[in-house]
């Protein structure tokens, strides 16, 4: 087997910096030694005697992503991760209290519970028609969450589609959205980097979860995360047309509400004073 350096998100340089060097730090590095009988698992699972390991400088706090056999994208959830995910579920809730309503985040207290969740969370996306990777397994792995799910070649996340192409999925990404919603889900962690374009077709990865008891307040989360993805793709009067296509002008007036708390977020950063504008302006 061998290692190497595949695909590299794109976000603005200043919000890369510092997130990579917060990220490197919470993060920590899993020796190559236990990644290996990770891979070596996997393809003991699956009836293969050997293949290659691919790392994916994926923009991704909670886990080390790699593909496997060139088959099977498998992300391993350390204790460290599990830890950080606590504390970064911790915040975002103190954040969501600053905006006015309950704490909506919720946290699972081990690595295979996390992996357990993210798997469950996709097989529901699948079920109810929005597109995603096909899950494959979760399982644990001397205290590791691994989870197992098809490996989309030649993928592009959506910030790094030209504005054009960008256009085209940006109604695909409220009506997916408001699919979850009228499901009774919430994603709970959107961001450009968890939308991925393969063959012209989007896909959602990386739900969180999210307390039932708040779902209409995540939900409003998850379309202010959204229009704060888009708005520096397409501008925010689009993002903000192509929203109202899906959702009242009540349900937008509610996600301009945590369009600050969701700005403060390393990974996000839009004109929140042009949004608000487009986003009163389309709810009128």
């Amino acid at each position: 087997m061998s290692g190497n350096i595949g695909y590299t998100t794109s976000i603005s340089q200043p919000h890369l910096q510092k997130t990579v060097a917060i990220r490197r730090l919470l993060r920590g590095t899993v020796p190559w030694s236990q990644l290996e009988g990770v891979a070596r698992a996997v393809l003991t699972r699956y009836g293969e005697s050997g293949g290659r390991v691919r790392f994916l400088e994926a923009d991704n706090w909670l886990s080390t992503p790699m593909v496997v056999g060139d088959r099977w994208f498998v992300k391993v959830i350390t204790p460290q991760n599990s830890l950080v995910h606590a504390l970064l579920t911790t915040g975002r809730n103190i954040g969501a209290f600053s905006s006015g309503t309950e704490g909506f985040f919720e946290h699972f207290g081990t690595p295979y519970e996390m992996a357990e969740h993210e798997l469950a969370a996709t097989e529901r996306m699948r079920e109810i028609g929005v597109n995603a990777p096909e899950p494959i397994e979760a399982f644990e792995y001397e205290g590791f969450g691994v989870i197992v799910l098809e490996y989309l070649a030649e993928f592009r996340t959506l910030d790094e589609l030209p504005e054009e192409a960008v256009t085209d999925h940006v109604e695909t990404v409220f009506s997916f959205l408001h699919r979850m919603h009228e499901a009774g889900l919430a994603h709970g962690d959107f961001r450009s980097e968890n939308v991925l374009v393969a063959d012209g077709q989007l896909y959602f990865i990386d739900a969180t979860s999210v307390r039932e008891t708040a779902i209409a307040d995540a939900r409003a989360y998850d379309v202010a995360c959204a229009l704060g993805a888009l708005e520096p793709l397409v501008g925010a009067q689009s993002a903000v047309s192509a929203a109202r296509k899906n959702y009242t002008s009540e349900e937008l007036l509610a996600a301009e509400e945590f369009l600050d708390f969701v700005n403060i977020r390393p990974d996000h950063d839009f004109e929140a004073a042009i949004l608000r504008g487009a986003i009163e302006r389309g709810a009128e």
